[in-house]
């Protein structure tokens, strides 16, 4: 709103109406409001539900190896999240671009759909929450609406790079002129870094094309999905989705940033996105709301985020990442959530693989793959055989979050050179 305020008053030469029209701006803009807002929101917020009573109970202190209660804490704490998205979008960015509608539907939809879940915990006091296949439901509609706008919209397009060679050499690498629908996307580690899903059905002949877009979908939904329920997992203690999520989102930020920017684009030899530039004050926004949020949540948390913040939060990555083209780089920047994924379903498999032989055994102390490290030899099942019961030693729920973030650092860094690494 702002944004197309000062855009008229540019006209009348108003002072600073310029300032409005630099991405850069906006950006800073953006992540300084949306910290503001979360930590000033915040602790209003967090007030109101201490004095309704709204919380859901988490593990006692007498089962915590260290001792620390969480009972009483109150939760449903993404409405800050996205109440700090959500404003500095609405007053920044440009409401007409389709990328930024598309992550407004995101941070709504799935918002929602984890507000519905909190909900029944807290005020139905049900434990299990909403059902799995509603939620499943909403991810893959989710997932349907992202892909086939992506697919329909006009002004969703890409503008290749062509290398130009001169004795076998490459010289020089420029953009193609005109800008074009594609089903192409980034594969890391290889020198022509795209992977175009028509070419994988290229075996359809002239439906090649169309069978591409029907993959692309698909994949969107399953990525959707994936990662949501990723960083649903990953939201089990203090500060750690928080911390995770905008590491995260500072990487998908700066990749954001140089698929938006022409030259950028040209130097590093990657697709040019046109309009994505409207991602970057997204993110800037993202990246703000969860910092200040992470004010509250970090170690003892005052408040949980709830599945009304982590589903939002994972389901935003996912679709940013698919966006700009990157859906395939984040097995590795979202390591972190891949292996909180694979934890719950390997324990799964193997206990109803050994169920069926009639015996009770583990992989892991216990899933997601965070609580592993802090579970004592104490806590476990002595009629369940475990597979790995290492460390025997426990470490402190801070500790582990900060290494888990020093590990998705790690990973950031990884998918960053991913652009020169081929």
């Amino acid at each position: 709103m702002l944004y197309y305020l000062f855009d008229y008053l540019e006209q009348f030469n108003f002072p600073g109406a310029r300032m409005f029209g630099y991405v850069s701006f906006r950006s800073m803009m953006a992540i300084i409001l949306s910290l503001v807002i979360s930590a000033i929101f915040g602790e209003y917020f967090i007030n109101l539900l201490k004095r309704k009573q709204i919380s859901e109970t988490q593990r006692d202190a007498t089962i915590d190896p260290f001792n620390v209660g969480k009972v009483g804490v109150p939760t449903m704490g993404g409405i800050i999240i996205i109440v700090a998205i959500l404003i500095p979008c609405l007053l920044l960015g440009k409401l007409h671009n389709i990328y930024m509608i598309l992550m407004l539907i995101t941070t709504i939809w799935l918002g929602s759909l984890g507000f519905m879940d909190d909900y029944i915990k807290v005020f139905r006091k049900d434990k299990e929450g909403l059902h799995g296949k509603f939620k499943i439901i909403g991810q893959v509609g989710l997932g349907l609406i992202v892909g086939l706008t992506l697919y329909l919209s006009p002004n969703v397009v890409i503008r290749e790079n062509v290398e130009v060679q001169k004795a076998g050499e490459i010289v020089d690498v420029i953009h193609k002129s005109q800008d074009e629908k594609s089903t192409k996307t980034t594969i890391p580690f290889f020198k022509n870094n795209n992977l175009d899903y028509a070419d994988i059905v290229g075996f359809m002949g002239e439906h090649a094309k169309k069978a591409g877009w029907i993959l692309f979908v698909l994949i969107t939904i399953f990525v959707v999905t994936a990662v949501s329920n990723g960083a649903n997992l990953n939201d089990g203690m203090d500060g750690m989705a928080a911390g995770n999520s905008a590491i995260i989102g500072v990487t998908l930020g700066i990749l954001a940033y140089v698929s938006s920017h022409i030259e950028y684009a040209g130097y590093l030899n990657i697709m040019y996105i046109p309009g994505s530039e409207e991602l970057v004050i997204f993110i800037c926004a993202f990246i703000g709301a969860l910092i200040g949020f992470l004010w509250y949540n970090a170690f003892p948390a005052q408040i949980f985020m709830g599945d009304t913040g982590s589903l939002t939060i994972g389901g935003i990555i996912a679709v940013f990442a698919i966006i700009i083209h990157k859906e395939l780089l984040i097995p590795i920047l979202c390591g972190i959530f891949l292996v909180e994924n694979l934890s719950v379903i390997l324990q799964v498999r193997y206990f109803k693989k050994g169920k069926k032989k009639g015996v009770r055994q583990r992989i892991f102390k216990r899933t997601p793959i965070h609580d592993h490290f802090r579970t004592t030899m104490a806590q476990l099942d002595p009629n369940c055989t475990y597979l790995f019961t290492k460390p025997t030693s426990v470490f402190h729920e801070s500790k582990i979050t900060v290494r888990f973030w020093i590990i998705s650092i790690l990973l950031a860094v990884i998918t960053i050179i991913t652009l020169k690494i081929r």
